[in-house]
């Protein structure tokens, strides 16, 4: 027997894995079963087990943003609903972003699990869907300046009351989302999952039993706070600062500044958000949860990747974020934008506050978008409407001793982006021309920002498009005299015109990059550039068998190679 474990290491063990196989076991059910590709194909959710009071048990590798404010989520329903207000078979369903969830398109679905009587906790799971009902297709619009304009918003509602659905609920909702089939096919999705994962809990109650899992589970939160205590003493103490900015909102040009005081204190971690800018007016506001998530997500990421990943892992991590700011807006700000947008750019933001501190683990800045770009429309085929939330990867940065990843979605997703045979299919709106890296958008470093890369679509049906994307002014930095990545863009080309125009010059559209509910035509393009990671250390310290291996590839021209890089072959 271990010193301080009532039970066995083996058990312990056994029950962990259990539990977070039991997670990732309901997102492959959601994969498998659902309607919609941000769902089969993205990967756009997660899958959580909590404890009657609301901690987390376990976690499956899934969307990190998601994971992270989810701990809100269902902590806020269960204060709002109270314990006694579940019985078997309920589900509930939530999305509001003012009572925990991370955006509206995001919809949480939590169902009790019953043991021999007795409440013995909840599994849940959340997930991006593909249509709210927001003011044009796919939610997310660029423009929008207020929630309301985002979606369709529920509190904590019964849409399953003792195994019945509620059909009340389901009337609501589907006749608020443009696309019922599919919300209804990716809500049962949901609802498979959870099932899934109760038959899988009641097996381990009966394998093990109730006492020795709920000891376990305890045990575990304690290692995994111990654990996490442990790596944040090995982080230098010492108070460390960092800024960054948000660009532009989409409603006005005004850029906005996060600040950063990052105080690591022996065993303990404090994010202190004080002095950034107040809430925009536009969709790029996080609220505290999505904030708080961004915050773990970085220590998540600079600290043992082993650890149990349960609620022992935050403990020792505080979050300062005043209210009316843009990391933690008031009601009824917009705010699609923060968990896309403004909350990769947090946890970059920890990397850099920390780069000095501890430079072995710390990467770059990365793209830092989601790069959303929304559009829908009516299928020509058989007159039905469609929408679809479509996000690409950038750009990484580089990090000690490995270049960035190219072309991967920021570092809050942990998704995929829709393969071109299933985008083509799926929808009648564009042809895909052309996919590909972009060479020299990777920031220069003795190890190099990983590649931007870009997508070329031509309109095919007339169609609705709207964008809310991000690092297209600001560059994204470098760490340890590494340089800046490229920046991204999207421009659009009307039918018979040879000239790409930003959609500010072509549409008048307040943003270059945020922007909702834009006609196109068959003949029109759209290009897609995505921004590049920064570069991690001096260029002129890079390998030189890397920079001619990078020529050769094609991710580094020659005449970049030479400026940046003093490379001459």
């Amino acid at each position: 027997m271990t010193e301080g474990l009532s039970l066995d290491p083996v058990t312990l063990t056994v029950i962990d894995n259990v539990l977070t196989s039991t997670c990732r076991d309901m997102g492959v059910t959601m994969m498998k079963t659902s309607y919609s590709p941000i769902f089969n194909e993205s990967l756009d959710f997660s899958c959580v087990i909590f404890d009657p009071q609301g901690q987390m048990l376990a976690q499956a590798e899934f969307c990190p943003s998601q994971i992270g404010t989810i701990k809100f989520t269902v902590t806020w329903t269960l204060d709002e609903l109270g314990l006694d207000a579940f019985e078997p078979g309920d589900v509930i369903l939530h999305n509001d972003p003012y009572r925990g969830s991370g955006h509206v398109p995001e919809h949480m679905m939590l169902k009790p699990v019953f043991f021999g009587g007795e409440l013995f906790g909840f599994v849940a799971n959340v997930a991006h869907m593909s249509e709210p009902g927001a003011k044009t297709p796919g939610g997310l619009s660029g423009d929008a300046t207020e929630v309301f304009q985002e979606g369709l918003l529920l509190p904590p509602v019964k849409i399953k009351s003792r195994g019945v659905d509620n059909d009340d609920i389901w009337k609501i909702i589907l006749a608020n989302h443009r696309t019922p089939k599919v919300t209804y096919g990716d809500f049962r999705a949901m609802m498979a999952s959870l099932d899934l994962a109760e038959e899988r809990l009641h097996e381990l109650l009966e394998g093990y039993g109730v006492e020795t899992v709920r000891a376990a589970c305890r045990e575990l939160i304690e290692i995994a706070e111990r654990r996490m205590r442990a790596e944040i003493r090995a982080i230098p103490n010492g108070v460390y600062t960092f800024e960054d900015v948000i660009e532009d909102d989409g409603i006005t040009g005004d850029a906005y500044p996060m600040r950063l005081t990052l105080t690591v204190e022996d065993e303990e971690v404090i994010a202190d958000f004080t002095g950034s800018a107040s809430q925009a007016v536009g969709p790029v506001n996080a609220i505290y949860a999505v904030t708080a998530s961004a915050v773990y997500n970085a220590v998540l990421h600079l600290t043992d990747p082993t650890i149990p990943r349960n609620e022992g892992c935050y403990r020792p991590i505080s979050v300062i974020a005043p209210p009316g700011t843009i990391v933690n807006c008031s009601f009824p700000a917009p705010v699609a934008g923060g968990n896309t947008e403004t909350s990769p750019r947090i946890t970059d933001m920890v990397f850099g506050a920390l780069q000095g501190a501890i430079p072995e683990r710390v990467v770059a800045a990365c793209g830092g978008t989601s790069s959303p770009f929304l559009f829908g429309g009516t299928d020509p085929r058989n007159g039905d409407l469609y929408a679809h939330f479509h996000f690409e990867g950038v750009g990484w940065g580089g990090r000690q001793g490995m270049d960035g990843n190219d072309m991967v979605v920021t570092i809050n997703g942990n998704c995929r982006n829709t393969p071109v045979e299933v985008f083509e299919t799926r929808y009648p709106a564009f042809l895909i021309e052309s996919y590909r890296l972009l060479p020299d958008s990777g920031g220069p470093g003795a190890f190099r920002g990983g590649l931007g890369g870009e997508r070329l679509l031509t309109v095919t049906s007339e169609v609705t498009v709207s964008a809310l994307l991000n690092r297209m002014k600001a560059d994204p930095w470098g760490v340890l005299d590494g340089r800046d990545g490229a920046r991204g863009g999207i421009w659009v080309k009307l039918r018979g015109s040879d000239e790409w125009k930003t959609f500010v010059e072509q549409f008048g559209t307040m943003s270059p990059s945020k922007f909702s509910g834009i006609r196109l035509h068959p003949g029109d393009q759209v290009r897609l550039a995505m921004p590049g990671g920064g570069g991690y250390g001096d260029p002129l310290a890079r390998d030189r068998g890397l920079v001619a291996r990078d020529i050769a590839e094609g991710f580094v021209t020659a005449e970049r190679a030479r400026i940046d890089y003093g490379f001459a072959e």
